[in-house]
């Protein structure tokens, strides 16, 4: 009795002190939003803006300062968002206290879409006269893609560039399954629908095969093309160079072949960077970031109060995926209904960095695209991916803009109920049951498929790659034959799917806007960012589990962790799918 007193006590000794740590914690990240609340900040004359991209960067910036405040604690990047980046771009470009951008992009991680806007962003920020530096130790080459554009781009003498070419692979599971006697039952349209190849084959067949070449390639060229026009150099001098691996070679070899302009240590970069903004070598620069930055004020050509709006719907992350993250259709048709109903705004944006998902979900989307199209301008913006479902709900628009790297097509569905039974046998399970009509049991996860079954569904996904295909020729002016000729599942990078008519220019989000503010005769308006983000401070208090989830996940698991939420999606998904069950991660 005296031992069980001791341990209970021990227990809520333990369980005090973690309550009182935790407390202290939550009162530390309270006084840091005080701190830091939004006021505006002002900047000096010389002030630098260090644009440190090595974090996640999404769409759409959150400002959260919880979360910001655990990437801290953590020492993990804070997230950024394209639509701040390009804002404060442009703002920089305008403000005569900043003389110039210094890039921190050494380990940049971010799809090649998002990094071609800023590409491009930068390039127009250059054109006012004004530089843009980087410094690393370590680039990767999405890394180096990016800071290539850069006026002066050094490398530490012992250094590393990653500039080796892309590669994309993919992960098969059908013999682990084979192993514990799980069985996917598939059921698809289109020999290009691959997005099932990892759960019934151990390799990619020839299609998928064929089209990852296609778009590899594809992105490969524009890539090679843009670092070579950047630095003064011929293509085939860019091939040559990745061809030898040149992270693992002395760094002189890129210096030599000017795809870098210097060796230097962080010292000499910084005594640079004085000598531009005449700063006195015993002064520190005058540095702001970008969230900082984008509390500055710097005055815009029009004045007084705007009433047209362009608004910019952000639509990223899976379709009713199951997690309760990404894109709730719901939710996204009463946002872009929203839209179309407000008198001030003049037409609509909706930018789709998705890989699709469920078929019923993206058709819900489409057709409040479609109804908003028909009353106000409405132009779609593809991010990294606008695939399967992604293109679902972009196809009604009038003008589709994307990229040469983003990844879209993929028009077809496909269907995925696993059969147990092997499993259950190897574990002593059984059952039975009772049914009062024919079809009572159907789903089941524990017997295959019979014969009525399974052309029962695949009936249904004919039909629903049907509908798919005819809304995609209404959107885009054609055919079901020319729509189902470059479907059948098929996945193809934007300047493919520019060539085969999938898309109708060139261009990220600014372009996108440009168009809009065109197709609608406005010469002044402002942004409207859509949906509106809900207080940090609420979101956090309700969605403090899922958030703690997801923190943690990352902390433990890193980069890795989205795998894991890949296959959660998989798992509390719908049935019937138009999207790419997997990751595209290109490097």
């Amino acid at each position: 009795m005296v031992k069980f007193f001791k341990y209970l006590l021990a227990t809520f000794a333990g369980g005090l002190v973690a309550a009182i740590f935790l407390v202290l914690i939550f009162i530390g990240i309270l006084s840091a939003i005080a701190s830091s609340a939004d006021k505006e900040a002002k900047i000096e004359e010389n002030t630098l803006l260090i644009l440190n991209l090595e974090g996640p960067i999404s769409d759409r910036v959150v400002e959260n300062p919880f979360e910001d405040a655990l990437a801290e604690i953590s020492g993990n990047p804070a997230a950024e968002g394209l639509n701040r980046i390009l804002a404060n771009i442009e703002k920089a470009k305008r403000d005569e206290n900043i003389s110039g951008i210094v890039l921190e992009t050494g380990l940049l991680s971010a799809g090649y879409e998002t990094i071609e806007e800023i590409r491009e962003a930068l390039v127009d920020f250059k054109s006012t006269g004004k530089f843009v530096y980087s410094f690393a130790p370590i680039y990767t080459q999405k890394g180096y893609y990016l800071a290539s554009v850069c006026d002066k781009l050094y490398l530490n003498p012992g250094g590393m560039v990653e500039l080796n070419g892309l590669y994309a692979e993919r992960t098969f599971f059908k013999g682990t399954l084979d192993k514990i006697g799980v069985e996917m039952q598939i059921v698809k349209h289109g020999k290009f629908k691959s997005a099932v190849e990892p759960f019934m084959l151990e390799e990619m067949s020839e299609p998928a095969r064929l089209q990852t070449e296609v778009y590899l390639n594809s992105m490969w060229n524009h890539l090679k093309d843009k670092i070579a026009t950047a630095r003064g150099v011929d293509v085939a001098l860019v091939d040559d160079i990745a061809n030898q691996m040149p992270m693992l070679r002395d760094p002189q070899l890129l210096l030599d072949n000017k795809l870098i302009d210097g060796l230097k240590y962080k010292d000499e970069f910084l005594d640079e960077l004085k000598q531009l903004t005449e700063t006195e070598a015993k002064d520190d620069l005058k540095a702001v970031n970008s969230s900082k930055y984008a509390k500055v004020y710097v005055a815009k050509e029009t004045k007084g109060f705007i009433r047209d709006k362009i608004a910019v719907i952000y639509a990223q992350g899976g379709i009713d995926d199951g997690s309760g993250s990404g894109i709730i259709s719901e939710e996204l048709s009463k946002t872009i209904r929203k839209a179309r109903r407000d008198s001030s705004v003049k037409a609509i944006v909706l930018r789709v960095n998705s890989p699709g998902g469920s078929a019923l979900g993206s058709e819900i989307i489409w057709r409040e695209v479609e109804l908003a199209g028909e009353v106000k301008p409405l132009i779609v913006s593809m991010g990294d991916v606008a695939a399967s479902g992604g293109y679902y709900i972009s196809c009604a628009a009038d003008k589709i803009v994307a990229g040469p790297t983003t990844l879209t097509g993929s028009i077809g569905i496909f269907g995925m109920i696993p059969n147990v039974e092997g499993l259950t046998e190897k574990i002593g399970l059984s059952f039975d049951g009772v049914k009062t009509n024919e079809f009572s049991d159907m789903p089941s996860l524990t017997r295959p498929f019979r014969k009525e079954e399974k052309e029962i569904m695949q009936a249904y996904i004919e039909h629903g790659y049907d509908i798919f295909i005819g809304r995609c020729a209404d959107g885009r002016s054609t055919t079901k034959e020319a729509i189902d000729e470059i479907g059948q599942g098929r996945v193809w990078s934007g300047a493919n799917a520019k060539e085969i008519n999938l898309i109708d220019e060139f261009g990220g989000l600014n372009k996108a806007i440009e168009l809009a503010k065109e197709a609608a005769g406005l010469e002044n308006y402002r942004i409207q960012e859509l949906p509106e983000i809900e207080d940090p401070v609420q979101a956090f208090l309700k969605g403090i589990s899922g958030e703690a989830k997801m923190f943690i996940g990352k902390s433990i698991m890193g980069d890795e962790f989205k795998h894991l939420q890949t296959l959660e999606s998989l798992k509390n998904g719908a049935q019937i799918q138009a999207r790419l069950p997997y990751d595209i991660s290109i490097r």
